[in-house]
């Protein structure tokens, strides 16, 4: 485990650059729009679960989600064409502006997370997608499924199926088609490199943009631990054997967490209160993810505290592409 002194978080910005249009905060990330061309976007510490953003920040954390997306953005683009343009600061990534499809592609390898709860209360179909007999929590479906959900802007993002997206026009068949291949094609070049770390990428999801010329691109994030779930793939046919919870990569910590204090993100339920010591466990864990997932060495730049470095990069990269 890493120890360092922890910088505070960044959980707001308020940057207004130049021939900026228009500003939207999002759970995580704070995007501006700048001209009819770019977006930039800021992953700040702010952490959710359940749909609900927590009021402490964790330190590190939109470091390592910008740095994580951006190492997988860069290993992919080969198949799948993706929104980055560039990475101006640690936790900065400007891109093409995309129109988002209303629907994020959840692929899941294996009965875990939503999937294993869903499975375990007996419901054998999700997402419209029949998931096998006989399976228990952890296991490997047999081929990867495709479980989509709405994307809401406030709230609760919803499952739904491929019927439903289609019979509802939210996308069309001929890119709907285009998003399923994009997404099958994600997950298996993710699996493989997950293999290559000692690791097993079990559920992901992706989201997806239209540009103004009619181009499918891939947008946000990808393979981090906001997005995805891994398992450790040492012990893991033993931990299944035994009936042993799996060693993971992932926030699912921090979601147990909270329902262990009584927490899942309904109506009347308060927060739980975070103390120094578990954000910082927080912290030190988004580090060890971001390491073991891409074998890079974290390197942390302690900009939290001073924004102003954040604008003045961010500023300059969009100076030079203008």
């Amino acid at each position: 485990m890493h120890t360092r002194q922890h910088p505070k978080s960044l959980k707001s910005t308020n940057f207004q650059f130049d021939n900026q249009t228009a500003f939207y905060k999002g759970k995580v990330r704070d995007v501006y729009t700048i001209g009819n061309e770019m977006l930039v976007m800021v992953a700040s510490d702010r952490i959710s679960a359940f749909d609900v953003v927590l009021p402490e920040g964790i330190p590190y954390k939109g470091q390592v989600l910008n740095q994580t997306a951006t190492h997988f953005l860069k290993a992919t683009s080969d198949i799948v064409p993706n929104w980055l343009i560039g990475v101006p600061a640690a936790n900065v990534a400007v891109g093409h502006i995309c129109e988002p499809f209303k629907v994020e592609m959840v692929i899941r390898g294996y009965v875990a997370g939503h999937a294993g709860r869903e499975y375990q209360l007996g419901k054998r179909t999700l997402c419209g997608v029949n998931m096998s007999e006989g399976l228990k929590e952890n296991d490997r479906f047999p081929e990867p499924i495709i479980t989509p959900t709405t994307k809401a802007s406030e709230g609760h993002d919803e499952d739904i199926s491929r019927e439903e997206i289609l019979a509802q026009g939210i996308v069309s068949e001929a890119d709907y088609l285009v998003l399923e291949d994009y997404t099958r094609k994600l997950f298996a070049r993710g699996t493989e490199m997950a293999a290559s770390r000692g690791l097993i990428l079990v559920d992901t999801k992706y989201e997806f943009g239209k540009t103004a010329s009619g181009e499918i691109l891939l947008i946000d994030e990808i393979h981090t631990p906001d997005s995805s779930r891994f398992f450790y793939a040492e012990g893991y046919a033993e931990r299944q054997a035994n009936g042993e919870i799996q060693k993971q990569l992932s926030k699912e910590f921090v979601r147990q967490w909270l329902i262990a204090n009584g927490f899942q993100g309904k109506d009347g339920q308060v927060v739980p209160a975070m103390d120094a010591a578990w954000i910082e466990e927080i912290s030190n864990r988004y580090i060890e993810l971001y390491e073991q997932v891409t074998g890079l060495k974290f390197q942390p730049e302690p900009y939290a505290s001073n924004s102003e470095d954040i604008f003045s990069a961010t500023q300059e990269f969009l100076n030079q592409r203008a």
